[in-house]
Formats: C-alpha cells, structure tokens, sequence
C-alpha cells in the first residue's frame, strides 16, 4: 500500500512508467504488422477509385455520411446475413483515410454497389423517406442541382499518389499499371487525363439521369455503386462466413 502511494505520488517517476507501458503496449501491438506478409491480403480485382469516384468520395466525406455508416462488415453471423461477406483489409488499401466507421445509425455500406439502381441512389438522396418511410437520414437535395467542382482533380490524385495510391504521372508508372491493373483501368489511373475520364465516365454512365451537366450527383452515386464491387467474391464461397449470405 505504501509503496504503490509513493508511485502515484511520485509525478516524475509514474510519468516515466506510464510512457514506458504504453510505449511497450504499442510496440507488441504495432511492430508485428511490418513483418506479417498477410496482413493485407493478395486480392484480385482491388483498384484505386477513378477520378470521379474519388470526387464522389470527397463529397461522401464532406457530407458527413461516414457519421452514420460504416464500411466495415464484421466476420459474424448477423453481419454476414445482412450485407454478405466480412470486409477484407485489401479492400481499403487505396483508402485514405478508410471509412470502417464507429457507428451504425444506417445499414453498413461496404456492398451497396449495385445493390441498387442509379435512379434509387438518386431518389433516396434526395429524399429518403420517399423510398424508406422509417428512414431518418437528411434529404441531400443540391447534390442534384450542384455542378461538379473537378478543377483540382489532379492535385486530388498527386496528393494520394504520395501516400502511395498507383496514380501514374509517369509512363513507366502508367507500364505498372497497365501490368498490374490492365489497360482498361490503368488509364483511367492516369492523372495527365484525369479530367477526361472524369467527365467520360459521368456522361457514359449518366448517374444523375442529366446527361447535360456533371452534378456532385453523379460524383456520389458512381463512388457509392463501386462501392464491394471490385472483388469476386464467389472464389470465396468455401469461407465459413459466405454460407451465412
């Protein structure tokens, strides 16, 4: 008793101890990530976003939808029977930062692409209660009438290259890619035609149903119907979690 008082009354001493517990705590946790080669698994079909899916992340992040879902599905029962197959580390390896989430206060996003069509996407961001009666989500009305911002789009993706997202600047970046990726999506990884394959992509999809102007609608909704799609995940129908779909 008396010599655990002298410690908590010892301001310099416990300092020191508690900077080395947690300095500890943190190495035993941390360190073992640099060395374990499955950490992030080797997962096909896992690409960067094309330029306007980022602009559509960008707009997900700044409307604050990251508040209220999650892209993190758990490896449980319950999780696997509502939104399908557990999240793999892979799946976020381009994201910065991730959006697993803190809270549900609506259903977990990680498999929401192509769940729904393109005019339900936009409906309900509209307004939601009109498709989902119970829904408390806010009516996201401007995003339909609010022209795409895409000026900056190359320093969007100069700034995530640095923090190691294969955007290609370079052609021996771009031969990597074509490599790793295929010409298809190494192209649209390119940040010398970003503005191009933005607005090829909006006009050839026409995510907002106005094929005349590129609105943050069409940002959005591309982000969200790319959103568990780029893995296939019947090679995985073996996993214990999948039988519970």
């Amino acid at each position: 008793m008396f010599k655990h008082e002298w410690l908590e009354t010892n301001i310099g001493l416990l300092t020191i101890l508690t900077m080395l517990a947690i300095s500890i705590g943190g190495l035993v946790e941390i360190a073992p990530l640099f060395f374990i080669k499955n950490t992030v698994e080797k997962v096909d079909g896992v690409r960067p976003y094309t330029p306007l899916e980022l602009r559509g992340r960008d707009i997900y992040q700044r409307e604050g939808c990251y508040l209220c879902h999650s892209q993190m599905i758990r490896p449980f029962r319950d999780e696997a029977l509502r939104y399908g197959h557990y999240s793999l580390a892979a799946e976020s390896q381009y994201d910065h930062p991730f959006q697993w989430g803190s809270k549900r206060t609506g259903p977990d996003l990680a498999r929401v692409g192509k769940k729904y069509s393109n005019e339900w996407m936009v409906a309900h961001l509209v307004s939601p209660r009109s498709l989902v009666p119970e829904s408390v989500m806010p009516n996201f009305p401007w995003l339909l009438t609010t022209q795409l911002d895409y000026s900056d789009i190359e320093d969007r993706m100069r700034a995530l290259r640095i923090a190691g997202v294969p955007y290609s600047l370079t052609k021996a970046e771009y031969d990597a890619n074509v490599k790793k990726f295929g010409k298809q999506t190494a192209d649209m990884l390119d940040i010398n035609k970003a503005r191009q394959n933005l607005i090829k992509q909006a006009e050839d999809n026409d995510y907002d149903g106005d094929p005349s102007n590129i609105s943050e609608m069409d940002a959005l909704v591309a982000y969200l119907q790319v959103l568990g799609t780029m893995v296939d995940f019947s090679k995985y129908d073996d996993d214990e979690f999948v039988k519970y779909r």
